[in-house]
């Protein structure tokens, strides 16, 4: 299978190119640097694995939640990138949650099979979701959600993944095991055959991102009420 997966959700951009069984990966700074490397590092990592995006059976991103901005740059450009190739004809888009893609990169690293996936959302939350690795899938019983990091549950045994406990330390599930990990693309295209297979991939007009959060700035009242030391810093 021939595959194109990327993500941008966090401050690592990621890509990687899946060309038969082998792999091409690539990882550099994400944030708003990747609006404007994100194209043209696709095509160096397509050109160094020989391909064509006509040649791809789909294209993967990491959907969300994550930050708003790199969002809408992997679905503007996942939609853009589907939409041309083939001359015109398109190929499928595969959005895949990126929390998933944490879930998966830390069962790939650590061998963690019970997980709950956390990456930092800013504004003292973060985005939060359980994953159980069950019969070669992973399930999960419940959508990604907002949570304060000391109200997210951890079941016994449990492993925590992502990257916001830097962020908030022993705010977030202290005494349990954590393991640093991210979306990273390469366990995009771990999970994409399976998912592909499920008949999850969709027209790029379909690929659209996970906004958990439906609010990131306040109004002028808003703004107006807080106290001036209350800040709001985007996601």
């Amino acid at each position: 299978m021939n595959l194109l997966a990327f993500d941008t959700s966090t401050e690592t951009l990621s890509i990687a190119v899946q060309c038969g069984d082998r792999a091409y990966a690539h990882s550099g700074p994400g944030g708003a640097q990747a609006s404007a490397t994100l194209i043209t590092a696709v095509r160096s990592l397509l050109d160094e694995a020989g391909l064509e995006l006509g040649q791809l059976d789909a294209l993967v991103f990491g959907r969300g939640p994550g930050s708003f901005t790199g969002l809408r740059t992997a679905c503007a450009v996942a939609q853009g990138l589907a939409w041309g190739a083939n001359a015109g004809r398109g190929i499928p888009v595969l959005p895949i949650d990126t929390l998933a893609a944490v879930a998966e990169q830390a069962r790939f690293a650590h061998g963690c099979s019970n997980v709950v996936a956390v990456l930092d959302a800013r504004m003292d939350e973060v985005y939060m979701a359980h994953y159980q690795w069950m019969s070669g899938t992973w399930e999960n019983p419940s959508a990604p959600a907002l949570s304060a990091p000391e109200d997210v549950q951890v079941p016994s045994g449990w492993t925590v993944a992502g990257n916001a406990q830097t962020a908030y330390g022993e705010r977030l599930a202290p005494g349990t095991h954590h393991v640093h990990a991210l979306p990273a693309a390469t366990a995009l295209l771990r999970l994409a055959p399976g998912l592909i297979s499920a008949g999850l991939a969709v027209p790029a007009a379909d690929a659209l991102p996970l906004y958990i959060r439906d609010k990131v700035a306040r109004t002028t009242a808003e703004r107006a009420a807080a106290p001036s030391s209350a800040l709001v810093t985007p996601a």
